[in-house]
């Protein structure tokens, strides 16, 4: 077995193992990889375990890694920055630990004091009550093979939610990076009204273009062609994920946030796909009941962070009212016109 990081003649061989891995997800392929380095010039370290003897020469496992720091800063290892999970991905579980005491390694030759590693399994054999994240989970619904028998599953309720906007004449389209200079001041306007930095026009941009065919931007029109929602759908075989969503809240009444996720649905439903990620929520919480009306499952996370030197793997998730909840007050406050420019440079240095 060898482990040795990534190279452009392995990155079509490292998809192709993403992609038919059982726990494969869209954050795992060379895209993000790429997308990261453009746009916010953090280096991946993405390690591959091998096979190198005689003919063989399969790809075992691997880990995809970031560095992720404040300018001149060492930083940590996170697989990975700006999404739910990722983690190691392997035939087996030794090769887990294998992946992990390799990451380590060059952590330490590099001076990089931290790994964190977010999953959506257990991993390497470490106790799942040390790696188990106890505030989030992720909201996953199973898919029917098309969207009339989804729709139809729903309560009246929501079928009345969905088939609204469609009646007051909004309308969906569904493209690429042709829609985001109508996506985008959307996007950045509802990251203002939730209190968080909005991510960069270049980043959503990376993603659209590295992503290619498996990535689509989802934009919701008001009758008049105002954009009033829109998102980022990513798709792999084993599911779709949602990384990012919006909608403005001056069109509440006409409910563009549902027709948007409808539309996710469709796409999802009749393209074949088995599983929809509506991402990460906190249980009982806001997102977490428009989620659950869908009817997606919580599935658990696998969040923990080990220091270089000690190889402890440790759960250290903050509850309640942090620095950051505050932090998101004061946003909320600032002047759009002001989170519009200071958001996407501080963004990058939010590793979530």
């Amino acid at each position: 077995m060898v482990i040795k990081e990534l190279n452009l003649k392995d990155k079509s061989a490292w998809d192709e193992y993403v992609l038919n891995h059982p726990h494969g997800n869209v954050y795992h392929l060379s895209a993000w990889k790429d997308a990261v380095e453009k746009a916010y010039k953090f280096k991946g370290c993405y390690l591959i375990a091998k096979n190198d003897t005689g003919k063989e020469n399969s790809i075992k496992g691997v880990l995809p890694l970031v560095n992720h720091h404040l300018p001149f800063l060492k930083g940590k290892f996170i697989s990975l920055p700006f999404c739910d999970a990722a983690g190691p991905l392997a035939d087996s579980e030794d090769i887990e630990k294998a992946l992990l005491k390799k990451a380590m390694k060059i952590a330490l030759q590099q001076r990089i004091k931290k790994i964190s590693i977010r999953s959506t399994k257990p991993f390497a054999g470490i106790d799942e009550d040390q790696i188990i994240n106890k505030i989030k989970v992720r909201m996953l619904l199973n898919l029917p093979d098309s969207s009339e028998k989804l729709l139809a599953s729903f309560k009246a309720k929501l079928r009345s939610q969905v088939k609204k906007p469609i009646r007051d004449g909004l309308t969906a389209k569904i493209g690429s990076t042709e829609l985001l200079s109508s996506f985008y001041p959307l996007f950045a306007e509802n990251m203002h009204d939730l209190g968080s930095p909005v991510h960069s026009l270049k980043w959503i941009e990376s993603i659209l273009q590295n992503y290619g065919n498996n990535a689509h931007l989802v934009l919701v029109c008001m009758p008049d062609k105002t954009p009033a929602a829109g998102g980022i759908i990513l798709c792999h075989p084993n599911q779709v994920s949602v990384p990012w969503a919006s909608s403005l809240r001056c069109f509440n009444r006409w409910n563009p946030n549902m027709f948007l996720y409808w539309s996710f649905l469709k796409f999802s439903c009749d393209k074949g796909y088995p599983v929809f990620d509506f991402g990460r929520s906190t249980p009982g919480g806001g997102t977490h009941r428009f989620k659950k009306q869908w009817g997606a499952k919580a599935a658990s996370l696998f969040w923990s962070t080990a220091t270089t030197n000690s190889n402890s793997w440790t759960n250290n998730h903050l509850s309640g009212k942090t620095k950051y909840t505050i932090a998101e007050t004061y946003w909320t406050k600032l002047p759009l016109p002001v989170t519009k420019k200071l958001g996407p440079v501080l963004r990058k240095y939010i590793d979530l």
